[in-house]
């Protein structure tokens, strides 16, 4: 009888400690789903800033006017006409005759298939080519003036409180040492997001779940292109950056949902211009987002709870580790005293 009555307090225990991980997991969702979706702050730094101003504003012609213009003509015009000219069918009665043959429609199909693949070739995919190069250095930027906008970006200092974000700060080692470590971790950076990226792409192709596993790893993976530029400027260290990431998983998927919805019913080369256009925006909520402080407010209120960490990046660090292994480097989390050789 007390074995039964032990038995059942256990498991009402741990059934209650489960209802309250999964509560402290929908808040910081949330949380992080309302923080994506304050575009009031891009305004407000838009207004204090006119050169961040005009390069979200370069950044919406490029790719919300010229891009998805062009696909826009080129998915209600260009391939409509196309159609018209060159049709499957033969729709007109006096052309009967030519069209009784299924080697001419054959034909007129390959003609088809033809000049829209010339149109991808010689617009489309050179103005992709060109967007991704211009839109990178375009991010920085728009990362950059946010920053000054908020008053935040001082290149030469280092801050060093131990509350906030300020408490992730890593001062790195002052001459060659700095620069190597520097170097390590954007190489070990670049392998991460990379193999992230194959990880995220093959998800989409798994059976059943794959979708659903893929919204949400796009969601994290978005989540964590549009803080890096807030990182990067205010000189997280890497192992600091993937520790509160992955520590903070909740908060991140919910701010990546609202960056996945714009663009996961479309198809590639819509969703890319979409996403595109609409990025500035997530960077610059994510740049005046104080996430440290309201994940540490709420944290307060939970009494120092936490919802464990998960490791999202395993995968792509394993085979990160696997690459950096056969170069004469250490990856930069392996431990702060470590140098790079």
């Amino acid at each position: 009888m007390a074995t039964s009555t032990a038995s059942t307090s256990s498991s009402s225990s741990s059934t209650a400690a489960a209802a309250a991980k999964l509560k402290q997991g929908v808040i910081l969702w949330l949380e992080g789903f309302r923080e994506a979706c304050c575009l009031h702050r891009v305004i407000i730094l838009c207004h204090r800033s006119r050169r961040l101003l005009i390069r979200t504003g370069q950044c919406f012609l490029l790719n919300g006017f010229i891009f998805l213009g062009s696909v826009f003509i080129l998915k209600s015009f260009a391939i409509p006409t196309l159609q018209w000219i060159l049709p499957d069918v033969c729709p007109h009665v006096e052309f009967q005759e030519i069209c009784t043959s299924s080697l001419v429609l054959k034909l007129y199909s390959v003609l088809r298939m033809v000049l829209i693949w010339l149109l991808h070739l010689c617009w489309f995919y050179p103005l992709y080519a060109f967007s991704i190069v211009l839109s990178t250095i375009w991010y920085n930027d728009i990362a950059r003036h946010g920053f000054e906008a908020m008053g935040k970006y001082k290149p030469t200092a280092r801050k060093e409180d131990s509350t906030g974000e300020n408490s992730v700060y890593r001062d790195k080692p002052a001459g060659v040492e700095g620069i190597m470590i520097g170097i390590g971790e954007q190489v070990y950076s670049v392998l991460l997001l990379s193999f992230f990226f194959l990880e995220v792409s093959a998800t989409g192709f798994l059976p059943y779940i794959g979708k659903a596993i893929n919204f949400l790893l796009l969601s994290w993976m978005y989540a964590y292109y549009c803080f890096e530029y807030k990182w990067n400027f205010s000189g997280v260290s890497l192992d600091k950056r993937l520790d509160f990431f992955e520590s903070n998983w909740a908060f991140f998927a919910g701010f990546g949902n609202p960056c996945v919805l714009a663009i996961f019913f479309f198809p590639p080369l819509e969703s890319y211009a979409v996403m595109a256009t609409l990025f500035p925006l997530f960077v610059l909520t994510a740049t005046s987002s104080e996430a440290d402080q309201l994940v540490n407010s709420k944290r307060k209120i939970w009494r120092g709870a936490e919802l464990g960490r998960v490791p999202i990046f395993y995968i792509a660090d394993t085979f990160s580790m696997w690459i950096l292994s056969f170069l004469p480097v250490r990856a930069p989390h392996e431990g702060q005293g470590n140098k790079l050789l």
